[in-house]
Parts: structure tokens; C-alpha cells; sequence
């Protein structure tokens, strides 16, 4: 029941929709030799796979915090990190990527599709649709950009912020039993960063610099089915 556990818990389930939102689908269609998808089933795709990625993100950057509490902060853990603190973050968390998405969703709702609409991926990723569609897709961009800085960058600023501190404090210790067993505390939260937003990020450098939709899905697998995979055997163990 300590802060680190109830997140730990969140992510598993988060990871566990995340997977579910692509996964099943594929599977069908691997079975049925069908590729289809009807639009309103690939909104409610893009929706839960904002959601979830967004989740991802801000429960990680949560952990960092966690983890910078605990470390910087540690006589004044359990005062900070109170469990309705924990499910406050969490509820905010959830709050922000809903109304998100949501936009998202809203906006791609005024977009024209032609009939017979190919997207070159695996699923239905909101920067691939975009590609296919008929109308003027520049608003749609624009709401994307921010979207990628509001789940993207600010949740790795927090992270790198939070990591900036935790190194200052343990400089600032004499003991190097002290270091290693307090740094030793972030290794499993380190992984999991490095394994998501280091395939996330490999995913759209690979798809600036290359048109290849076969190159791109291999690359997104890894972010939509290895890394959720390898996230409680981290943690396990830890």
C-alpha cells in the first residue's frame, strides 16, 4: 500500500488497456486475412491509444517524482506522498488525457476520408490517418504538435528534473554504501523511462526519415507490445 505499489499498480493496468487497444484487432486480422477497420471503430482506436500513451507517460513522470521524494525529501515521505495525494495525481492524470483525446477525436470527426481508405500501418495511429485523409488536415497538425509537447516533452521535463535533483542530493552524500543504495532504488524506474520514450522517440525519427510503413510498424511494436511486456518483469525484479 506504499505510494511507489498504487502506482506500480496503475501502470500495469494502463499497460494491460494499452496493449488491448492494438493487440486484439491484429490478431483478427492476422486470423481472418481481413484488414479492415469500419471509421468509427478506428476513432475509438486513436481515442484509447491517446488515452493510454498519455497515461503511460504521466504516471511515469509521477513515479519520478516519487522516486525524488523519497530520495531528496526522505524524513517528509509519508507526510508529502499521502494516499490521497497518490489518487488525486492519478485522477488528474486521467482528467487531462480524456479531455485530450477527446479533442482529438472532435477534430478528426470534421476530416473527409475517401472511400477505400488505406493507412500503411498496423493500426489506426492519429499521424498516419492524417496522411490519408481528403480535407485540410492543418488544425488536426497543429492540435497534434501540442498534444506530442503536453504528453511528450513536459512529462520528460518533469522526469529530468526530478533526476537533476535526486543526482545533486546524492553528490551531496559522503557515504558511497549511501549512494548506490539510494540511486539503486531508481533502476527499475529508469529502465521502464528509457524502454518508452526511447522507442517512442525512435518511432518518429524513423518515420521523418524514412516513408517505409513496413520500417515504422516494426519500429511502433516495440512501443505498443515489447515495452508493456517488459514493464512488471522490471519491476518483478526489483
Amino acid at each position: 500500500h506504499t505510494p511507489m505499489y498504487f502506482l506500480l499498480s496503475n501502470l500495469s493496468f494502463v499497460d494491460i488497456c494499452f496493449t488491448s487497444t492494438t493487440i486484439p484487432k491484429m490478431l483478427v486480422n492476422i486470423q481472418t486475412q481481413s484488414k479492415a477497420i469500419s471509421y468509427n471503430g478506428c476513432l475509438i482506436q486513436v481515442y484509447f491509444f491517446t488515452v493510454f500513451i498519455g497515461m503511460d507517460n504521466f504516471l511515469l513522470t509521477v513515479m519520478a517524482y516519487d522516486r525524488y521524494v523519497a530520495i531528496c525529501h526522505p524524513l517528509h515521505y509519508m507526510v508529502i506522498m499521502k494516499p490521497h495525494l497518490c489518487v488525486l495525481l492519478v485522477l488528474l492524470c486521467w482528467f487531462v488525457v480524456s479531455w485530450v483525446s477527446l479533442v482529438h477525436i472532435l477534430l478528426m470527426r470534421r476530416l473527409t476520408f475517401c472511400a477505400g481508405t488505406e493507412i500503411p500501418h498496423f493500426f489506426c495511429e492519429l499521424a498516419q490517418i492524417l496522411k490519408v485523409a481528403c480535407s485540410d488536415t492543418f488544425i488536426n497538425n497543429v492540435s497534434m504538435y501540442v498534444v506530442v509537447a503536453l504528453l511528450g516533452v513536459i512529462p520528460v521535463t518533469g522526469i529530468l528534473y526530478s533526476y537533476a535533483q535526486i543526482v545533486s542530493s546524492l553528490m551531496r552524500m559522503s557515504s558511497a554504501g549511501g549512494k548506490y543504495k539510494a540511486f539503486s532504488t531508481c533502476g527499475s524506474h529508469l529502465t521502464a523511462v528509457s524502454l518508452f520514450c526511447g522507442t517512442g522517440l525512435g518511432v518518429y525519427l524513423s518515420s521523418a526519415a524514412t516513408h517505409s510503413s513496413l520500417q515504422n510498424s516494426v519500429v511502433s511494436v516495440m512501443y505498443t507490445v515489447v515495452t508493456p511486456m517488459l514493464n512488471p518483469l522490471i519491476y518483478t525484479f526489483r
